[in-house]
This record gives structure tokens, sequence and C-alpha cells, in this order.
């Protein structure tokens, strides 16, 4: 896909709905001192042309109980990917999947209610035909959660938060 270029206004838009994702539109418009009709205008460009991928709430699955995170790569037949990933798609503690290059071929992020509970989901795919082996790494602690926002600010031309290393 094509960069899709933000200026200070989207910057400063795409901050405030991550800050306060339930304001609505009417009142961030009134926090950045233009029209409503304006700031829709601009998030249905994003949401368009695929910057703004989604709405919903994020959910912390460790509050949830699968309070481990584990990073698995695992090394597959090429021919099978495919069916892999299919098979990988209907395992709910992955929580996300990558073809990537270097010694594995696919890289899992996976979140278990134990040690245990992560090797179960590990053994489940490595029956999955074509899949060879894994290597996998838990998680001790975040350092830094994923976020998007300090990019959107630099591209944006937004200058750093006050508190942005603390």
């Amino acid at each position: 896909m094509a960069r899709q270029g933000l200026d200070r206004l989207d910057g400063r838009m795409l901050r405030l709905l991550r800050e306060h994702p339930r304001a609505g539109l009417l009142e961030i418009a009134r926090q950045l001192g233009v029209a409503r009709g304006t700031l829709q205008a601009r998030l249905d460009r994003l949401t368009g042309s695929g910057v703004v991928t989604g709405y919903g709430p994020d959910v912390d699955v460790a509050a949830l109980g699968h309070v481990v995170e584990a990073f698995t790569t695992f090394e597959v037949d090429q021919p099978a990917r495919e069916a892999i990933a299919a098979r990988l798609r209907a395992v709910p503690q992955i929580l996300e999947a990558r073809i990537v290059t270097g010694p594995g071929d696919i890289w899992c992020r996976i979140a278990g209610t134990s040690n245990q509970h992560v090797q179960q989901v590990i053994d489940h795919v490595l029956e999955v035909p074509g899949v060879r082996r894994s290597t996998t790494v838990i998680a001790l602690s975040a350092l830094i959660p994923y976020r998007v926002q300090p990019l959107v600010d630099e591209l944006a031309g937004l200058p750093e938060k006050p508190d942005a290393h603390h």
C-alpha cells in the first residue's frame, strides 16, 4: 500500500481519538477547533485508505486470565503454508501470526493461562502436517507494549508528548 500522508490536524485527531476513544467526534472537533464535518471527512479518508483499521476496544488478555505471552517460530514445509495458516487461524490463543525471514518460517504470538497451556498450544500446532519444529521464548514483561501513536506523531510533525519518556 502506498504511504498515506498525515498532516498535523490528522495527527492531533488520531492522538485525541486514541487518548479518549469514547469521546464523540463533536467533542474532538471542539477540542481541535475545527468543524465536526471536517473531522468526519478526514476520518473517513483515513479509514477508506486503510490507515485507520478499527474502532473496537483494546482488550488485555492477561486480565482475562491469559497471563503468559509467548513468541513462537515454526519451521514449516513451504508448500503446506496455506493449509497451516488456516489451522493457525482456528487456534484462539494465537493472537498473531506472520511469515518471517530468518531461521523460522512463521512467527506466532501466543497467549496462555500458564506455561503448560502455551506448551499445549504449541504441541497442537506441531501436530499439523507440514509443521516441522518450533522455537519459543516467553515474555517476562512488556518494556514497550504495542503502540503506533509515536510513529503517527512523528509522521504528522507533532511534538513529542511531555510524558513520553516517563
